[in-house]
């Protein structure tokens, strides 16, 4: 068992309209962060994870999902699950429980500008 508190979380602030607190479960195979989000992010175009799938769990708030070939509504108890190279972005006032496996890490994670 592992335990990580939230006094071991570290917060980061993505952007002005995203913040995260990253659990460090030192595990490369699954990590996890809430994610609050107050308007879109990113805040233009979309971004990509290219290596690891990506749960997001909405706790509560209301917004929407989008890649490049659908858009859908999400509210309080959805769950969608997006795959490696997949572009997306979110919008919307949403906090988020988003599990990653294999573990995120920054440098697999990519803006991509239109």
């Amino acid at each position: 068992m592992k335990l990580v508190t939230l006094s071991q979380a570290k917060e980061f602030k993505n952007s002005d309209t995203c913040i995260a607190t990253e659990y460090p479960l030192d595990d490369k195979d699954i990590n996890g962060a809430v994610i609050k989000l107050s308007g879109r992010y990113p805040e233009k175009g979309y971004v990509t994870n290219t290596v690891c799938k990506e749960l997001a769990y909405v706790i509560e708030g209301s917004g929407t999902v989008a890649t490049a070939d659908e858009t859908q509504n999400l509210h309080q108890g959805d769950l969608v699950l997006l795959l490696p190279g997949e572009r997306y972005y979110f919008e919307g006032t949403l906090t988020m429980f988003m599990p990653c496996s294999p573990a995120w890490y920054p440098e697999q994670h990519q803006q991509i500008d239109l």
